[in-house]
Protein backbone atom coordinates (compact mmCIF):
# COMPACT_ATOMS: atom_id res chain seq x y z
CA UNK A 1 0.00 0.00 0.00
CA UNK A 2 1.50 3.23 -0.92
CA UNK A 3 1.26 6.00 1.96
CA UNK A 4 1.13 9.85 0.94
CA UNK A 5 4.52 11.32 1.77
CA UNK A 6 4.43 13.54 5.12
CA UNK A 7 4.18 17.05 4.18
CA UNK A 8 6.73 19.13 5.29
CA UNK A 9 6.14 21.75 8.26
CA UNK A 10 6.10 24.82 7.34
CA UNK A 11 9.21 27.08 7.98
CA UNK A 12 9.21 30.71 8.66
CA UNK A 13 10.75 32.65 5.66
CA UNK A 14 14.90 33.22 6.14
CA UNK A 15 15.57 36.52 8.55
CA UNK A 16 18.64 37.75 10.20
CA UNK A 17 15.86 39.72 12.75
CA UNK A 18 14.83 38.21 16.02
CA UNK A 19 11.25 36.39 16.23
CA UNK A 20 10.66 39.06 19.37
CA UNK A 21 13.31 40.48 20.65
CA UNK A 22 16.39 42.95 20.08
CA UNK A 23 20.46 42.20 19.13
CA UNK A 24 22.82 43.87 21.51
CA UNK A 25 26.32 44.81 21.29
CA UNK A 26 28.71 45.76 23.62
CA UNK A 27 31.75 47.44 22.26
CA UNK A 28 34.51 48.96 24.09
CA UNK A 29 37.64 51.20 22.93
CA UNK A 30 40.84 52.31 24.11
CA UNK A 31 42.25 55.37 22.64
CA UNK A 32 45.81 54.97 20.90
CA UNK A 33 47.54 58.73 22.35
CA UNK A 34 50.46 57.98 20.05
CA UNK A 35 48.07 57.53 16.50
CA UNK A 36 45.87 60.40 18.10
CA UNK A 37 49.45 62.38 17.94
CA UNK A 38 50.11 62.02 14.49
CA UNK A 39 46.92 63.09 12.91
CA UNK A 40 46.31 66.61 12.01
CA UNK A 41 44.43 69.36 14.10
CA UNK A 42 42.00 69.46 10.81
CA UNK A 43 41.96 65.50 10.66
CA UNK A 44 41.12 65.48 14.44
CA UNK A 45 38.22 68.15 13.97
CA UNK A 46 36.64 66.18 11.17
CA UNK A 47 36.86 63.05 13.23
CA UNK A 48 35.25 64.54 15.63
CA UNK A 49 32.26 65.87 14.06
CA UNK A 50 32.32 62.30 12.61
CA UNK A 51 32.29 60.51 15.73
CA UNK A 52 29.54 62.76 17.48
CA UNK A 53 27.44 61.89 14.41
CA UNK A 54 27.90 58.37 14.09
CA UNK A 55 26.85 57.98 17.73
CA UNK A 56 23.93 60.46 17.56
CA UNK A 57 20.92 58.30 19.24
CA UNK A 58 18.84 60.56 17.33
CA UNK A 59 20.09 60.58 13.63
CA UNK A 60 18.18 59.23 10.76
CA UNK A 61 18.87 55.45 10.61
CA UNK A 62 20.42 55.31 14.46
CA UNK A 63 19.61 52.37 16.03
CA UNK A 64 17.14 52.02 18.54
CA UNK A 65 19.16 52.19 21.41
CA UNK A 66 22.45 53.82 21.65
CA UNK A 67 24.31 54.92 24.61
CA UNK A 68 27.80 56.41 25.24
CA UNK A 69 30.03 55.98 28.22
CA UNK A 70 33.27 56.95 29.99
CA UNK A 71 34.86 53.67 30.91
CA UNK A 72 37.06 53.86 34.32
CA UNK A 73 40.39 52.10 34.93
CA UNK A 74 42.76 50.69 31.95
CA UNK A 75 41.02 48.23 30.08
CA UNK A 76 38.87 50.92 27.80
CA UNK A 77 38.46 54.52 27.60
CA UNK A 78 35.34 54.56 25.86
CA UNK A 79 32.26 52.30 25.99
CA UNK A 80 28.77 51.91 23.90
CA UNK A 81 25.78 49.82 24.17
CA UNK A 82 23.49 49.44 21.27
CA UNK A 83 20.29 47.67 20.26
CA UNK A 84 17.85 47.05 17.22
CA UNK A 85 16.06 44.78 15.81
CA UNK A 86 18.51 44.44 12.43
CA UNK A 87 21.89 43.71 13.34
CA UNK A 88 23.30 44.92 10.40
CA UNK A 89 21.94 48.73 11.64
CA UNK A 90 24.00 47.95 14.90
CA UNK A 91 26.75 47.37 12.83
CA UNK A 92 26.96 50.25 10.80
CA UNK A 93 27.67 51.91 13.94
CA UNK A 94 31.07 49.69 14.60
CA UNK A 95 31.69 50.98 11.16
CA UNK A 96 31.01 54.36 10.79
CA UNK A 97 33.29 54.85 14.17
CA UNK A 98 36.18 52.63 12.31
CA UNK A 99 36.15 54.84 8.87
CA UNK A 100 36.02 57.80 10.85
CA UNK A 101 38.81 60.05 10.28
CA UNK A 102 39.63 59.29 14.50
CA UNK A 103 39.02 55.76 13.55
CA UNK A 104 42.70 54.79 13.58
CA UNK A 105 43.05 56.19 17.18
CA UNK A 106 40.46 54.08 18.59
CA UNK A 107 41.54 50.34 19.24
CA UNK A 108 38.26 47.89 19.75
CA UNK A 109 39.72 46.33 23.22
CA UNK A 110 36.70 43.98 23.54
CA UNK A 111 32.91 43.42 22.51
CA UNK A 112 30.00 41.38 23.74
CA UNK A 113 27.23 39.86 21.13
CA UNK A 114 24.10 39.22 22.93
CA UNK A 115 20.14 39.54 22.55
CA UNK A 116 16.97 40.36 24.40
CA UNK A 117 15.29 37.51 25.78
CA UNK A 118 12.05 37.30 28.71
CA UNK A 119 14.08 34.20 30.78
CA UNK A 120 12.58 31.10 31.53
CA UNK A 121 12.84 31.61 34.92
CA UNK A 122 10.62 34.61 34.58
CA UNK A 123 7.18 32.65 36.29
CA UNK A 124 4.08 33.03 34.33
CA UNK A 125 1.16 33.80 36.07
CA UNK A 126 0.16 30.32 36.48
CA UNK A 127 3.56 29.74 37.90
CA UNK A 128 2.98 33.06 40.16
CA UNK A 129 -0.16 31.37 41.57
CA UNK A 130 1.42 28.13 42.79
CA UNK A 131 4.01 30.16 44.43
CA UNK A 132 2.22 31.59 46.63
CA UNK A 133 0.23 28.78 47.33
CA UNK A 134 3.40 27.34 48.52
CA UNK A 135 4.32 30.15 50.63
CA UNK A 136 1.39 30.35 52.25
CA UNK A 137 -1.17 32.14 50.49
CA UNK A 138 -4.45 30.54 50.13
CA UNK A 139 -6.63 30.79 47.23
CA UNK A 140 -9.55 32.34 49.28
CA UNK A 141 -7.09 34.92 50.99
CA UNK A 142 -7.54 37.88 49.98
CA UNK A 143 -3.63 38.77 50.07
CA UNK A 144 -3.46 36.03 47.51
CA UNK A 145 -6.15 37.82 45.05
CA UNK A 146 -4.31 41.32 45.55
CA UNK A 147 -0.81 39.90 44.86
CA UNK A 148 -1.65 37.85 42.27
CA UNK A 149 -3.40 40.73 40.38
CA UNK A 150 -0.28 43.06 41.33
CA UNK A 151 1.77 40.59 39.47
CA UNK A 152 -0.57 39.93 36.55
CA UNK A 153 -0.28 43.75 36.10
CA UNK A 154 3.10 44.27 36.31
CA UNK A 155 4.06 41.21 33.87
CA UNK A 156 3.09 42.50 30.67
CA UNK A 157 5.38 45.71 30.81
CA UNK A 158 7.99 43.92 32.67
CA UNK A 159 8.35 41.78 29.50
CA UNK A 160 8.27 44.36 26.99
CA UNK A 161 11.40 46.16 28.99
CA UNK A 162 13.08 43.13 28.80
CA UNK A 163 12.73 43.00 25.19
CA UNK A 164 12.51 46.48 24.03
CA UNK A 165 14.22 48.09 26.61
CA UNK A 166 14.36 51.81 27.45
CA UNK A 167 17.74 53.36 29.08
CA UNK A 168 17.23 54.26 32.40
CA UNK A 169 17.66 58.25 33.22
CA UNK A 170 20.91 57.06 35.72
CA UNK A 171 24.62 58.28 35.35
CA UNK A 172 26.39 55.08 35.97
CA UNK A 173 26.44 51.95 34.13
CA UNK A 174 28.31 48.73 34.78
CA UNK A 175 28.80 45.48 32.13
CA UNK A 176 30.02 41.98 33.11
CA UNK A 177 29.46 38.67 31.39
CA UNK A 178 28.77 35.77 33.27
CA UNK A 179 28.44 32.05 33.10
CA UNK A 180 26.59 28.93 35.23
CA UNK A 181 29.00 26.39 36.17
CA UNK A 182 29.52 23.39 34.71
CA UNK A 183 31.16 21.84 37.57
CA UNK A 184 30.61 18.16 39.09
CA UNK A 185 29.88 18.96 42.32
CA UNK A 186 27.69 21.71 41.21
CA UNK A 187 26.34 21.83 37.59
CA UNK A 188 23.67 24.39 37.10
CA UNK A 189 22.46 22.73 33.92
CA UNK A 190 22.32 18.90 35.89
CA UNK A 191 19.77 20.60 38.27
CA UNK A 192 15.69 20.40 37.91
CA UNK A 193 14.53 22.94 36.31
CA UNK A 194 12.36 23.16 40.20
CA UNK A 195 15.41 23.82 42.11
CA UNK A 196 17.20 26.33 39.48
CA UNK A 197 13.59 28.55 39.30
CA UNK A 198 13.35 28.47 42.76
CA UNK A 199 17.05 29.47 43.30
CA UNK A 200 16.50 32.39 40.34
CA UNK A 201 13.45 33.47 42.90
CA UNK A 202 15.80 33.87 45.07
CA UNK A 203 18.14 35.65 43.15
CA UNK A 204 15.56 38.31 42.22
CA UNK A 205 13.73 39.10 45.12
CA UNK A 206 17.47 40.36 46.29
CA UNK A 207 17.73 42.44 43.69
CA UNK A 208 13.94 43.93 43.99
CA UNK A 209 15.42 45.40 47.46
CA UNK A 210 17.25 47.97 45.04
CA UNK A 211 14.27 49.54 42.90
CA UNK A 212 14.72 53.04 42.25
CA UNK A 213 18.61 52.55 43.11
CA UNK A 214 19.49 50.33 40.34
CA UNK A 215 17.83 49.12 36.85
CA UNK A 216 19.35 45.84 35.07
CA UNK A 217 19.25 43.95 32.25
CA UNK A 218 19.99 40.55 31.55
CA UNK A 219 20.87 39.88 27.61
CA UNK A 220 21.34 36.36 26.58
CA UNK A 221 24.56 35.13 24.79
CA UNK A 222 24.87 31.57 24.01
CA UNK A 223 25.62 30.31 20.94
CA UNK A 224 27.03 33.98 19.88
CA UNK A 225 29.56 34.98 22.25
CA UNK A 226 31.90 33.45 24.70
CA UNK A 227 29.94 33.71 27.70
CA UNK A 228 25.85 32.80 28.79
CA UNK A 229 24.54 35.99 29.37
CA UNK A 230 25.59 39.63 29.53
CA UNK A 231 24.44 41.61 32.88
CA UNK A 232 24.20 45.63 32.40
CA UNK A 233 23.22 47.73 35.48
CA UNK A 234 22.67 51.41 35.79
CA UNK A 235 23.29 53.15 39.01
CA UNK A 236 21.80 56.31 40.70
CA UNK A 237 25.38 56.04 42.34
CA UNK A 238 28.27 54.41 41.84
CA UNK A 239 27.75 52.38 45.22
CA UNK A 240 24.75 50.96 44.31
CA UNK A 241 26.51 49.27 41.58
CA UNK A 242 28.78 47.58 44.26
CA UNK A 243 26.09 47.01 46.81
CA UNK A 244 24.11 45.18 44.44
CA UNK A 245 26.52 42.80 42.94
CA UNK A 246 28.38 42.20 46.50
CA UNK A 247 24.80 41.38 47.85
CA UNK A 248 23.34 38.97 45.08
CA UNK A 249 26.97 37.29 45.31
CA UNK A 250 25.15 35.61 48.95
CA UNK A 251 22.61 33.85 46.95
CA UNK A 252 23.29 30.35 45.96
CA UNK A 253 22.24 30.89 42.35
CA UNK A 254 25.66 32.70 42.41
CA UNK A 255 27.57 31.93 44.96
CA UNK A 256 27.61 28.63 44.29
CA UNK A 257 26.76 28.62 40.19
CA UNK A 258 28.14 31.46 38.86
CA UNK A 259 31.40 32.82 37.21
CA UNK A 260 31.69 35.88 36.11
CA UNK A 261 34.06 37.83 33.44
CA UNK A 262 35.82 41.08 33.04
CA UNK A 263 33.74 44.44 34.88
CA UNK A 264 33.48 47.52 32.91
CA UNK A 265 32.10 50.37 34.85
CA UNK A 266 31.56 54.03 33.77
CA UNK A 267 30.12 57.16 33.36
CA UNK A 268 27.08 57.86 30.57
CA UNK A 269 27.44 60.96 28.61
CA UNK A 270 26.13 62.37 25.64
CA UNK A 271 28.55 61.28 21.91
CA UNK A 272 29.73 65.13 22.41
CA UNK A 273 30.53 65.06 26.38
CA UNK A 274 32.38 61.95 25.75
CA UNK A 275 34.68 63.23 22.92
CA UNK A 276 35.54 66.48 24.28
CA UNK A 277 36.21 64.52 27.74
CA UNK A 278 38.36 62.15 26.06
CA UNK A 279 40.04 65.07 24.35
CA UNK A 280 39.92 63.91 21.04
Amino acid sequence: MNRPPHAAPSLPDPTIRMTEGWHCLHLYYRVNATVLATMSPDDRARGREELVAALDPEAEGAPQRLQASIISGHKADLGLMILDPDPLVIDRVKQSVRASSLGPALESVWSFVSITEVSEYVPTIEQYAERLKREGDGENDPAYETKLAAYSGRLPAMNQQRLYPDFPDLPVVSFYPMNKIRHPEANWFCSPFSKRSALMAEHATSGIKFAGRVSQLITASTGLDDWEWGVTLWGRAPEHIKEIVYTMRFDEASARYAEFGPFYFGYVMTAGDAVDHLKL
